[in-house]
């Protein structure tokens, strides 16, 4: 018989084995995971399902909330003090009656049967009912008892032994993603290797004609689990991707074209979003143009800025003056329709005529993270930008990296009346 089974909570396993067979089941899960449906899946959203399913939701009392519950039953004599009984060897029964108290929680219940590293040599007793502690309490007919000390004693206990659990749990729940992200990476990277190994020979891939099309994840614990992101399971092909270094140089080369126009309004003041991506372009050419892998930038059909790497698109940015969140979000489809390959970096450079810059980034953010495809806001620092994952229309597992860069220029107008030639006043 479990300590569970004889009424006592916080004693059937030790936390720490919980805690290792998360970890390896993560680990496990991963491994288990069809080879093209784990290649073709986000990287993040594996994560986040991992996270989402592995995490340890160590339960909180909701006192406020308890009721109680009584009937008549039959109390041993002996466990209250009745001195007058003289054989204490064999139970001797008396009217009395049993109080259950009953103490919703949110939470994962067989978390009340873990020992954390921290406990005692007595522990409370209790036991689980659905989503409720009940604690039980006996009195004999012939005693007027206020079990209220009592309860409020136990009560305090159970909490210090759920504070011992919830922060052993703390350090575990905080690395799920690290642990996810590490298996995921290490088994892709093996799996890669291998077709890289098998390509290398020459010979078509024999095609398994019982291969696995879908993937069903297992429920390991009693509480919901969450459904593997959706992704094909289609044969995995490797995708030309821009590495961020690249691509962080870019929008570095973008900017120092952006400040030259700022310092210049004369020059650049009567341009048009075409005009004034033709000078982007003729930086980012001087950049890339004649290394070994002869990316070139070049305008193509409606697309302002192009960079492709074997016929295919890793790169594409979009010039657009500011003219309100309708118009913003139609550049994001516009966008999103060009790009067709996963990892591709993009970006949108705002013109902003208005005085009001912070309104129109905080206009941006908004109508980024309402978009259909946003998938989420990246951690990017920038005091005029923003960094968005958004998702392909058809498929949201592939991913595109959009970078937002607002760029102030009412100088531009400004610079159109000062290169005027001034009035000559006539002379009376």
């Amino acid at each position: 018989m479990s300590a569970y089974d004889k009424g006592y909570l916080f004693s059937d396993v030790d936390l720490r084995g919980v805690i290792d067979h998360q970890r390896e089941q993560i680990t496990k899960e991963v491994e288990g995971l069809e080879s093209n449906r784990l290649l073709n899946t986000s990287d993040e959203d594996l994560v986040r399902y991992f996270v989402e399913k592995y995490t340890l939701d160590v339960p909180v009392l909701l006192r406020d909330e308890m009721t109680a519950d009584q009937n008549e039953t039959q109390v041993d004599a002996r466990h209250h003090g009745n001195r007058w009984i003289r054989d204490t060897s064999r139970p001797f029964y008396i009217p009395g009656q049993r109080i259950d108290i009953e103490i919703p929680f949110t939470g994962e219940g067989d978390l009340f049967k873990a020992r954390a590293s921290t406990y005692t040599s007595a522990p409370p007793r209790g036991r689980i009912s659905a989503q409720s502690l009940v604690l039980s309490f006996e009195i004999p007919h012939d005693t007027d008892q206020d079990i209220r000390p009592a309860l409020d004693r136990e009560l305090a206990e159970i909490e210090a032994y759920l504070g011992w659990v919830r922060r052993d749990v703390a350090g575990y729940n905080d690395g799920i993603h690290a642990v996810a992200e590490t298996a995921i990476q290490k088994r892709k990277e093996r799996l890669l290797a291998n077709q890289g190994r098998v390509a290398a020979l020459g010979i078509p891939l024999k095609v398994r004609p019982n291969a696995p099309q879908t993937y069903a994840a297992p429920t390991i614990r009693k509480k919901v689990a969450p459904a593997l992101p959706k992704a094909s399971a289609a044969p995995y092909e490797p995708e030309p991707a821009m590495s961020m270094e690249h691509y962080e140089h870019i929008l570095s080369v973008i900017q120092n074209m952006t400040q030259v126009m700022e310092r210049s309004p004369s020059t650049f003041a009567t341009m048009g979003e075409e005009a004034l991506r033709d000078h982007y372009l003729v930086q980012l050419n001087g950049q890339f143009e004649g290394q070994a892998t002869a990316e070139t930038f070049n305008a193509a059909g409606k697309t302002d800025i192009l960079l492709r790497i074997d016929g295919r698109n890793v790169f594409i940015g979009e010039c657009k003056f500011w003219k309100g969140t309708k118009v913003y979000q139609e550049t994001i489809d516009q966008l999103l329709g060009y790009s067709s390959w996963r990892d591709t970096k993009t970006a949108i450079l705002v013109f902003n005529k208005n005085k009001d810059t912070s309104k129109v980034l905080d206009e941006i953010k908004t109508a980024s993270e309402e978009h259909q495809h946003y998938k989420r806001t990246s951690n990017w620092k920038h005091e005029s930008g923003f960094r968005f994952i958004m998702h392909h229309p058809t498929d949201t597992n592939r991913e595109l990296t959009m970078t937002v860069l607002v760029f102030d220029i009412p100088q531009f107008e400004k610079a159109i009346k000062a290169a005027r030639p001034a009035k000559a006043t006539a002379k009376k």
